[in-house]
């Protein structure tokens, strides 16, 4: 009889040299920019609420919501098993659960429901927190929250509508939305043929008596269609004009609302996004007919503010993510996070991160003081808001290139969320107006609001005389608006957004994250890469105070 050899003990799946996996952690307390931007900016009543979010965004539950949410991705049902229409959209568990979450904490309607100085300071922050688990989500709480100020330009719809959208309930039945305890509401405004130039619009709204309207056209970007109502641009009698669109009528049957298909996008894959026709679907308008765009701008404004603050959400999560590695990974003999190369790298990412948190609690102050009654602050958050929307979003997909890379080959695998992150990022650059356009209403405002603009600088001036290398760049870029080129307004945008994060920095942030923001940002060599920070820069201390501690 033959006797087989024992086979020795494998020993190759012996897991060694890899970080623990970031979770179970606070996002809010791990965030020492976010932590003192909410104090510093007037919210920091707020901290135990947003202190619970970061313990949520954290969670290894949330961060798998996330994943989930991302691989079932929403499913468009246009008719029942009988035939009949139905228009609805089919959503993982995972994705009502981070709207139940968004919604118990008031993302979608914190400032309107307790106008408090700093409150929109605070949104600002739980939305920052929260989005880090997952960004797609952030569609429908965004737009409800920004549809407020525009809906008030009708009080009577407003005091119809306005309660059923600040109620912190999350009702995910399709049902008329008397029957809901809570509604959110989505947008619709370009269409095929014009795209960001809505004055091209066909969709027609005919006048049906006692202030309704029938809507018929299409919509080629119907923004989260399982909204229960809808902001929507049409050409009325008297021009475009905006409109309050529900899904069902007032007597309980659905609306002429019908969705064609869903957008197989890049990114933001856990969101729907639409196309739509409407076949005489009843609206009631809002603002006066023929100032649609006027009405609705009060809703991209907020959108806009949204976009800075998501982007900033992501480089911070990209932060996170590579901080974090690099402090638990070895290569070559010693951690990453050890290695000047990567040092500076981290650094470099840090510091961007850190600027763009400082300025969208700054502009989220802005509007707090606006809605406190302050024209000035009304006018510069009109275009503090769109100079850095231009900038940060822009600056949102190569940090989260380089924010992956270190990573290595682990940052381009899908189990590390770092692809999610990547493919999500360019969103905030083209929603709510991409850069040339952006860059376009930035020269607008300045030309029509010489005040907005002396507002603007008035803010950056605060740090004047704190650092030399500021005082010359701002005097330079004072004497580019004397003549500013219409080809050249990109350009003309983002310096005015580095002097404004540069103005920023030097007042709050450590002196080490200010000196290599202004050595790499504002004068000095610097290369078009992270990673190329100056000699000197107290690298350490900056990636120490980034990385996020795991227990």
């Amino acid at each position: 009889m033959a006797i087989r050899e024992e086979t020795p003990t494998r020993t190759t799946h012996e897991v060694a040299n890899q970080p623990p996996p970031l979770v179970d952690y606070n996002v809010f307390e791990q965030d020492a920019a976010l932590r003192e931007g909410l104090e510093r900016e007037g919210a920091g009543w707020a901290e135990d609420r947003v202190r619970a979010i970061g313990s949520i965004a954290g969670s290894a539950e949330a961060v798998r919501w996330g994943f989930q949410a991302n691989e079932h991705p929403p499913k468009l049902l246009t008719h029942d098993r009988y035939g009949n229409r139905i228009d609805e959209v089919e959503f993982h568990p995972a994705w009502h659960e981070l709207l139940s979450v968004a919604t118990e904490f008031g993302l979608h309607a914190g400032p309107w429901r307790d106008p408090r100085p700093g409150a929109h300071v605070a949104r600002a922050a739980s939305f920052f927190t929260l989005t880090q688990a997952e960004g797609g989500f952030g569609c429908p709480i965004s737009m409800t929250y920004a549809a407020i100020p525009a809906l008030r330009a009708n009080p009577a719809l407003a005091a119809e509508w306005e309660p059923r959208f600040l109620s912190t309930t999350y009702d995910k039945r399709f049902v008329p939305v008397p029957e809901k305890q809570g509604a959110l509401c989505g947008m619709a405004m370009t269409e095929k043929q014009g795209g960001s130039d809505v004055r091209a619009n066909t969709t027609r709204a005919v006048p049906a008596g006692d202030g309704e309207f029938e809507i018929t056209g299409h919509k080629w970007f119907c923004s989260a269609p399982m909204c229960d109502a809808f902001l929507v641009l049409a050409q009325a009698p008297d021009g475009l004009s905006c409109f309050l669109l529900p899904r069902w009528r007032p007597d309980g049957t659905r609306n002429g609302f019908h969705l064609q298909r869903l957008k197989d996008k890049l990114g933001n894959r856990s969101n729907a996004s639409s196309e739509v026709e409407f076949d005489s679907a009843l609206a009631w308008l809002i603002g006066e007919e023929g100032r649609g765009v006027p009405t609705i701008i009060e809703m991209v404004n907020h959108t806009r503010l949204d976009c800075v603050i998501g982007s900033a959400s992501g480089m911070r999560q990209g932060v996170a993510q590579a901080t974090h590695h690099a402090a638990h990974r070895a290569a070559f003999g010693r951690l990453l996070a050890e290695q000047p190369l990567m040092q500076n790298v981290l650094s470099d990412l840090a510091v961007e991160s850190e600027a763009a948190t400082s300025t969208a609690l700054r502009l989220a102050r802005a509007y707090d003081e606006a809605w406190a009654g302050s024209q000035e602050a009304r006018l510069f958050a009109r275009l503090a808001t769109a100079v850095s929307k231009y900038w940060i979003c822009k600056r949102g997909p190569v940090h989260a290139a380089e924010a992956l890379e270190c990573l290595g080959g682990n940052g381009f695998v899908e189990d590390s969320g770092m692809p999610r992150l990547y493919r999500e990022t360019p969103l905030n650059s083209i929603w709510e107006g991409s850069g040339n356009v952006i860059a376009l209403d930035v020269l607008r405002a300045m030309a029509k609001s010489p005040e907005a603009v002396a507002l603007f600088f008035d803010e950056i001036a605060l740090a004047a005389g704190a650092d030399e290398r500021l005082d010359t760049y701002v005097l330079d870029l004072r004497r580019q608006l004397t003549n500013v080129e219409q080809a050249r307004a990109r350009l003309l945008v983002e310096r005015m957004a580095v002097a404004f994060q540069a103005s920023l920095v030097l007042r709050h942030a450590p002196p080490a994250v200010a000196d290599a923001f202004l050595a790499s940002r504002v004068a000095g060599e610097r290369g078009a890469a992270f990673g190329t920070l100056p000699a000197g820069t107290a690298f350490g201390e900056i990636v120490s105070r980034a990385t996020p501690r795991v227990a």
